[in-house]
């Protein structure tokens, strides 16, 4: 089977990058469908070279189209994608009209949970643009081997330095330096390492600061940002290199951090990630082993960052999440094809804890000593040949979940500490098993054509804020509607229904690669009304959701739901040096138990790109352009948006063969616009008014200067 060229450049990611020496030899063996073991997973290749003696340095010169720090914005320029901005590096990303912890977003193979009940620090935020190589995509579904989920996969790999092929130590190393006008912001980071043909170690870091986000009318308050990353790895294998080891450690920093969508900002966010693992290679098969360990401390306030509410109504919520993996995986061939059978474990520990800090009698453990669990165990049989191929996999998951007291503070008013102890009096535990399976197949029609299928069950279990909510707050796992929510014991986990079907097609100048897909979601996990009296307040919950500025609170409950749609990329070289890219979303989401849709569904999208290249330098121009959004959630008290149009442009420069330029200026035209997965803002005192829905960033320019050696 021949890959898709027009997969691995979805939505013309590939324009800004090809122009760069040793990038090409980079694609095609990243993106060959044998090597992923997945013929539907894209990667996107934020840029790789060779450095001396043939050590392997994966480094990035990506289309720098990252407002802010983002690296979530990546995913937005592929077919399906989108990105939730919920913060200058708190965007989540959406698959199909999926968001949050129904994608198995990982880093570096690794998973995690958030440190707080918002999700203002998902998984994308741990990867910053300056350390970031690239993002493996699923955007049909995620293979059972990658664990559960509802939606596609995403994995952002780090830079990192691999082994040489001599005995003698190599150093090789990447700076890269960011700058953007519409948030004056500056990022700097890069990597240093020396390996040889059995040792390797690397130091890597970044720091980036940046300012309130500008658009045409003014300025939008607390978009600023500050993070740091600092870290290392090493690895031994043995001279025949069929054994090896490995360890990596990163202590990420978030300072003040603003997030206009949510009732608090980010005071700081300090995470550890250390992981280790292990691959041999024995007569006939292989056994990879992992192991991962991440500790995450999180403060937030309304106060610091924002103007500050009357001292009684101050808060600064204390929150921590530690999750603890392990896993085991042999692969063996099979049948002319490869087998992999593995098991894995996860364990998430939550805390979270709310307080005034004018007031030591005041405090609330809304989510108290929570843990979760997941025992799974899977089978994957993946074959692939010159004219098709298939995957199949089952997986097994054991859940469990199980939460500790809720206590309140002697200064706490007497209606939540009613909720914390009714809360408290429940059965706090629960289990489940899950089954999930895949089916992939694809097969070449001819030279020109192969037909891709998928058909998937997939699950999810409930978040612990889904669960645990025993007090009504804003705090709703990252939706930011502007809704107070409280949880539910009694859950079921969500079962998906899967189908796509789609086609690469292939001719001598002209690729392309449409889908359509459809999902079944039962037990879909949604905001309803708390009970069927909306606007009376004749409950406790309502009570104290009054009190807290909402009178008609939701909770978590299953619901019936269903998407479906269809995305396409497209590339046509026009000629030698002349490339045409494209690409088109659209995606509907829908309730099938009342007639409503589903909350922030991205709109009917496209993007345009004509780019020239040279031998040494390209210039790209882009399109981008989304059509109204006017089926929206009455129950999320969701606002329709109109449609827009922006032009982008690029440009890069091989300067030498160590060093590159990248710059560009989107919204060039200074469009004013709003998209559609944009929260609303919370904070006032800003250009933007409150309880508007917050616009898009202005004329952008920016540069970046990379450095490889």
């Amino acid at each position: 089977m021949k890959p898709s060229n027009s997969s691995a450049w979805a939505l013309g990611l590939g324009l800004s990058l090809c122009a760069m020496p040793g990038f090409q030899g980079a694609m095609a063996s990243e993106t060959n469908p044998v090597s992923n073991g997945n013929t539907l997973e894209e990667i996107i290749v934020v840029g790789a070279r060779r450095g001396k003696a043939d050590t392997k340095l994966e480094a990035g010169i990506e289309p720098v189209r990252v407002q802010a720090a983002d690296s979530a914005s990546l995913i937005a320029l592929m077919p399906g994608g989108a990105l939730i901005n919920n913060g200058a590096v708190s965007g989540q990303v959406q698959f199909r009209g999926l968001t949050g912890a129904r994608i198995d977003v990982t880093v570096d193979g690794q998973r995690f949970g958030s440190g707080g009940p918002n999700l203002m620090d998902p998984a994308m935020q741990y990867a910053p643009p300056t350390l970031l190589a690239s993002l493996d995509v699923a955007r049909s579904v995620g293979s059972v081997s990658k664990g559960p989920g509802l939606a596609g996969s995403v994995n952002a790999r780090y830079k990192t330095v691999g082994f040489s092929n001599e005995a003698t130590f190599v150093t090789s190393g990447d700076l890269t330096l960011i700058g953007r006008s519409a948030d004056s912001s500056t990022a700097f980071g890069g990597i240093l390492g020396t390996s040889n043909d059995q040792f390797r170690i690397h130091v890597l870091g970044s720091r980036e600061e940046g300012d309130n986000l500008k658009f045409p009318d003014g300025e939008i308050a607390n978009t600023f940002h500050d993070r740091q990353v600092l870290g290392g790895g090493a690895g031994v294998r043995t001279s025949d290199g069929h054994h090896s080891l490995s360890f990596d450690f990163r202590r990420h920093e978030t300072g003040e951090t603003g997030n206009p969508p949510f009732a608090m900002d980010i005071e700081y966010i300090e995470g550890d990630f250390a992981r280790a693992a292990y691959e041999g290679e024995f007569d006939g098969f292989r056994i990879n082993l992992d192991f991962g360990s991440v500790d995450i401390g999180h403060g937030m306030t309304n106060y610091l960052s924002r103007p500050a509410p009357v001292m009684m109504k101050q808060r600064r919520t204390i929150a921590d999440g530690e999750t603890r993996t392990a896993s085991a995986r042999l692969t063996k061939p099979l049948k002319g094809g490869e087998l992999r059978l593995g098991v894995d474990y996860e364990q998430n520990d939550h805390n979270v804890l709310i307080t005034n800090p004018n007031d030591p009698d005041f405090f609330l453990n809304s989510l108290p000593d929570i843990t979760m669990e997941r025992s799974g165990l899977f089978a994957e049989w993946y074959r692939d040949s010159d004219t098709g191929g298939v995957e199949i996999g089952l997986r097994m998951d054991h859940l469990s979940a199980e939460s500790g007291v809720a206590t309140v503070g002697p200064g706490v008013p007497m209606m939540p500490g009613m909720l914390a102890m009714a809360f408290s009096m429940q059965d706090r535990t629960w289990d489940d098993t899950t089954v999930d399976a895949v089916l992939q197949s694809w097969r070449d029609i001819n030279d020109q054509v192969t037909l891709r299928g998928t058909l998937a069950r997939k699950n999810r279990a409930p978040g612990y804020v889904e669960r645990f909510a025993w007090l009504p707050t804003p705090a709703s796992g990252g939706l930011a509607d502007g809704n107070t929510y409280v949880g539910d014991l009694e859950l079921k986990p969500e079962t998906a229904l899967i189908a796509d079907f789609g086609a690469d097609v292939r001719f001598s100048r002209l690729t392309a690669r449409p889908t359509i897909f459809y999902r079944r979601i039962d037990d879909f996990i949604q905001g309803v009304p708390f009970d069927t009296t909306v606007g009376v307040v004749d409950s406790t919950v309502e009570m104290v959701s009054g009190m807290n500025g909402d009178p008609t609170p939701l909770r978590f409950e299953n619901v019936d739901a269903r998407l479906f749609g269809a995305d396409l990329d497209f590339s046509w070289m026009a000629s030698d040096r002349v490339q045409v890219d494209g690409g088109l979303s659209w995606v509907r989401g829908e309730r099938r138990d009342i007639k409503d849709d589903l909350y922030r569904i991205a709109p009917l999208r496209g993007r345009l790109g004509l780019t020239y290249h040279a031998e040494t330098w390209y210039v790209s121009g882009e399109g981008e352009i989304a059509a109204e959004q006017t089926h929206v959630s009455v129950t999320n008290s969701e606002a329709p948006t109109d449609g827009y149009a922006i032009v982008n442009l690029f440009a890069g420069w091989t300067i030498s063969e160590n060093l590159y330029l990248n710059a560009g200026v989107e919204n060039l035209l200074d469009e004013a616009y709003e998209d559609h997965l944009a929260g609303y803002n919370r904070v006032a005192g800003s250009d933007v008014p409150l309880g508007a829905r917050l616009p898009g960033g202005g004329i952008n320019g920016f540069v970046r200067l990379q450095y490889i050696f």
